[in-house]
């Protein structure tokens, strides 16, 4: 009850902030961000991941970063590098744009937190949990995925950039 009662908080407060937030205010280039669904969905299934009864898939692109994040291997041109990085962006979300004002909802942060300190202590030993189950591992490992696509995509636009390609992204 606590949990639904915490998980609608976290859905009102997210809403309330995207009604809030102008259209236009956006950077015309900037990808949609995840969605007060999304969030609820995420934290509702984080036992499931924690039991390792739910994975989260990897995408190949995130794969192919893993295995060599600097390699230029089939990318000479500038609309391939473009292409590259889309799909990096694609797989990442967003990369950072220099100017960008971070708007967030505290009464959002706050459900959001709440939401998920509850559904966390529903599984006692939950580190310990994670370990034998396999999650913990797997989640470093996806971490470690993310982080060599984020090279991958900084070091495709330096390269770009480097290049003095037009192409947008």
């Amino acid at each position: 009850m606590v949990a639904a009662l915490t998980l609608s908080g976290v859905a009102q407060a997210q809403a309330q902030t995207q009604a809030q937030t102008k259209p236009a205010d956006k950077p015309k280039d900037e990808a949609p961000r995840e969605s007060w669904r999304d969030r609820v969905v995420d934290i509702g299934s984080q036992p499931g991941r924690d039991v390792g009864a739910m994975k989260r898939d990897m995408p190949p692109i995130i794969e192919q970063a893993m295995a060599d994040p600097y390699s230029l291997k089939g990318l000479k041109t500038c609309v391939q590098l473009a292409g590259e990085v889309r799909k990096l962006n694609e797989a990442l979300g967003p990369d950072y744009i220099v100017g960008n004002e971070v708007k967030e909802s505290r009464a959002g942060k706050l459900a959001e937190a709440g939401g998920r300190t509850v559904i966390n202590s529903i599984i006692p030993f939950r580190g310990l949990v994670r370990e034998i189950s396999g999650a913990a591992p797997a989640e470093r490992r996806l971490n470690a995925a993310l982080d060599a696509g984020l090279a991958r995509r900084g070091f495709l636009r330096g390269v770009h950039y480097k290049q003095r390609c037009k192409t947008k992204f």
